[in-house]
């Protein structure tokens, strides 16, 4: 059968954007849900495209279509061309599908957006990029451009603002929607932009993908507010351009995928069932924790976790040696995947948390591991311990009493990086988290102390904290001021501490929102419930902290 119509553009828009859904065939062909329901039936009986079924909160899992071999041969009939000058000059190279298929993910994101530009003004023209500092970049009607710009969970956040400083060196669309995971590396996102000249709306990831044009969830870079992506566009000027990427040197005709048999790398994304992905990120932030912390994390029982983890045991994706207790941890191959749905270096992941002895000859030991955070984080396997125990209490007993777990970050993503008398000053907590429950927000670092039993280390420990919350600094990266919960080893130090603390708040007339507390209380009383003190009632009961359920 000869296809024709719309068939014809159907395949055409899966030339330009591989691994379209139905629903965004939809979009970006203008045409009906019918029409195009039976278009791709179509086309999948006569061979000419095939699908994978792909699975990603907070869509539900849906097929996704791309080109078959018999399809790319007849499109470039169809286009007077070959199929080698066809693979070079859309994304459908064996290269390309590699690289598309590792960022299924966010391709699931980023499709949506390009669904609402396309409902916004048709026919929009979409471009995926590989090398640019832009994940994808659309042309719409009229002569306006827009780029788009994602974060990725792993992606480290000085790397993430180089890339962002760097868009400006690139020829620039007319505006830049940049994707971030969370409201704190938006904030960190808008206040790097605002210095610059990059035109650029930001978004939390999340909200961005159940949104449509008329939500009121875009930030601009340089004002204080929140906007539709309609009201940005309607408002955009005609201009800017999307930068050119150079044409491959090399580009393979890809063969058709493999409907069974081990799967590839670059076939996990579409392989892992999204509480799978789930758990992995869990364990990527979380390295050397056990499966009871996971489940806690999770909020599912030890057998469902289990059950999660062992796939991504079998694909070789997390290991549980037995020289670390049985804890968890993502494998060098978990890393590479994560890597490259987050568009960052594999390398510089691996060299940090990789758990590959470095001599495989040699016994394991911290000593021996490859990746240097990985490492640290063993050497001091019973501070390590200490938090994930905490944090995965703290979000069973949050969501027990009604919270929403928000955020919950490990040490490398709750660091916070300020100035403060002229130089660069940080904070560099165990975690950080956030529970929300209806309009209610509240945020808190967690130091979970085991060396500082002197008043001269106590007040070291807690001088970054003054420094941090002696200025405006806490509310422009939460937009609150986050509790500051520190616990001890025992009630002796705590105890010590609070006296330190409230001198030391006296006589710097800085206030701290401090609450301290202890291992034995936490353990007994979970870290909800009555087992914190401030320095200005340090003599009273225990307390719960302000979320307590009234």
């Amino acid at each position: 059968m000869r296809p024709e119509g719309l068939d014809v553009h159907l395949l055409r828009a899966l030339a330009d954007m591989p691994f379209l859904n139905r629903q965004e065939m939809v979009a970006v062909t203008g045409r009906s849900k019918g029409a195009v329901h039976e278009a791709v039936e179509r086309l999948q009986n006569s061979g000419l495209c095939a699908s994978v079924l792909h699975a990603v909160d907070p869509f539900p899992p849906s097929r996704r279509f791309h080109l078959t071999a018999a399809g790319l041969r007849w499109l470039a009939g169809e286009e007077r061309t070959s199929p080698d000058h066809l693979v070079r000059s859309r994304p459908l190279s064996t290269e390309w599908r590699r690289s598309l298929m590792e960022r299924m993910d966010p391709l699931a994101v980023i499709y949506r957006l390009a669904s609402i530009l396309s409902d916004y003004a048709y026919p929009m023209r979409f471009r995926w990029y590989r090398s640019s500092k832009l994940d994808a970049g659309v042309e719409l009607p009229g002569g306006k451009t827009v780029g788009i710009v994602r974060q990725g969970p792993t992606a480290d956040r000085s790397v993430f603002a180089q890339r962002l400083w760097r868009l400006k060196d690139e020829t620039l669309p007319g505006i830049v929607l940049v994707l971030t995971t969370d409201a704190v590396r938006l904030r960190h996102a808008r206040r790097m932009l605002s210095t610059t000249d990059v035109p650029a709306l930001l978004a939390i990831e999340g909200e961005a993908a159940l949104s449509g044009a008329d939500d009121h969830i875009w930030t601009p870079a340089q004002v204080h507010a929140s906007v539709s992506l309609r009201y940005a566009l309607d408002r955009m000027d005609p201009g800017g351009a999307l930068p050119e990427e150079t044409k491959p040197a090399l580009a393979s005709v890809p063969a058709d995928l493999p409907v069974t048999g081990p799967a590839a790398g670059h076939m996990l994304p579409v392989t892992l069932k999204p509480a799978e992905k789930r758990a992995l990120d869990l364990v990527f932030d979380w390295p050397w924790i056990t499966l009871s912390e996971l489940a806690g994390l999770l909020g599912v029982s030890p057998q469902r976790a289990s059950q999660l983890v062992n796939p991504l045991e079998g694909f070789s994706l997390a290991v549980r040696p037995r020289e670390a207790g049985g804890r968890l941890a993502v494998s060098d191959r978990g890393l590479g995947l994560l890597a490259r749905r987050d568009r960052t270096s594999v390398a510089a992941a691996r060299k940090r948390w990789s758990v590959t002895p470095e001599d495989a000859k040699v016994p394991f030991a911290w000593r021996n591991l490859a990746g240097s955070r990985s490492r640290q984080l063993l050497r001091n396997i019973e501070h390590t311990s200490a938090v994930h125990a905490f944090i995965a209490a703290f979000a069973g007993q949050a969501r027990h009493l009604g919270w929403d777990v928000v955020q919950l970050d490990p040490p490398g993503r709750a660091s916070r990086h300020f100035r403060h008398d002229d130089r660069i000053r940080s904070v560099n907590p165990d975690a950080f988290g956030v529970l929300r429950r209806g309009e209610e927000t509240w945020a808190f670092f967690l130091e979970w102390e085991r060396r500082a039993v002197r008043p001269s280390t106590m007040a070291t420990r807690l001088a970054p904290y003054l420094r941090y919350y002696s200025s405006n600094r806490p509310m422009d990266d939460h937009g609150l001021r986050p509790a500051a919960l520190i616990v001890f080893e025992d009630d002796i130090a705590a105890t010590h501490f609070l006296r330190v603390a409230r001198e030391r708040m006296h006589a710097s007339t800085i206030t701290v929102p401090l609450w301290v507390s202890h291992k034995e209380a936490i353990d007994a009383l979970g870290p909800l419930g009555r087992a914190w003190r401030t320095p200005e009632a340090a003599y009273e009961p225990p307390r719960t902290l302000p979320t307590e359920v009234q």
